[in-house]
């Protein structure tokens, strides 16, 4: 069906920044939202950043002002620009589509494999 391959994760010292990336492959017909989240051990995932098929961009609190989400439809793929990392942004990020497959009527939500953002001296 579909499938969203994330990249960009690793280990960065505190006022680092990383770009993840997200791609989707597959019987794909329309993408609308696209949205990123992260899940730190112990913790519930919280949305991070989400961006609609027109661009509207919202962000959490917690990540307002140093993270950057935008979309490159041409390739189905939503980044996450991070700046100015600190150890609690330290998480797996997941990023989500809403996605219309091909032949079928309904939107479904499919999920990335997830990546590991590690923030540590």
């Amino acid at each position: 069906q579909v499938q969203l391959v994330e990249s960009g994760g690793g280990l960065v010292q505190p006022g680092g920044s990383l770009r993840l990336s997200c791609a989707a492959s597959g019987r794909i017909f329309s993408i609308s939202g696209m949205t990123w989240y992260r899940q730190a051990p112990g913790k519930q995932r919280e949305l991070v950043a989400a961006i609609t098929g027109g661009g509207s961009t919202n962000y959490a609190d917690s990540v307002k002002g140093r993270f950057a989400i935008s979309r490159a439809d041409a390739k189905n793929t939503v980044y996450l620009q991070m700046n100015s990392l600190n150890p609690e942004d330290t998480a797996v990020y997941y990023c989500k589509f809403e996605v219309k497959v091909a032949a079928m009527k309904r939107w479904t939500d499919y999920w990335g494999q997830g990546t590991q953002v590690t923030v540590s001296s």
